[in-house]
């Protein structure tokens, strides 16, 4: 394999990682209720997401605390239009429900 390619391998893995690391300190939000669901969904299922998840779940990560707990604790609160699924997979994963 050239070079070229050799660190280009070895970069993305390092490049993902970083971002899952930043990913899961944000998740330590400073709201009792809304860092027990985030704390359960790093445990249980962010080293399994993909990239597109990934992202939008650092869109999600913007959003005010309290935007974020009532898309994740509330069926009726909609998310805005492409954190849909992060949201849901978050529902699932960290209270087992969809």
């Amino acid at each position: 394999m050239p070079e070229a390619e050799r660190s280009a391998c070895t970069r993305q893995p390092a490049a993902r990682q970083a971002r899952l690391d930043r990913a899961r300190w944000r998740c330590r939000r400073g709201m009792k209720e809304l860092d027990v669901l985030l704390e359960r969904f790093v445990a249980r299922g962010l080293e399994r997401i993909d990239d597109g998840d990934l992202g939008a779940l650092e869109r999600l990560l913007d959003s005010p605390d309290q935007d974020i707990l009532e898309w994740l604790a509330s069926a009726s609160a909609a998310p805005p239009s492409g954190m849909t699924g992060i949201v849901s997979l978050i529902r699932s994963v960290a209270l087992g429900r969809p």
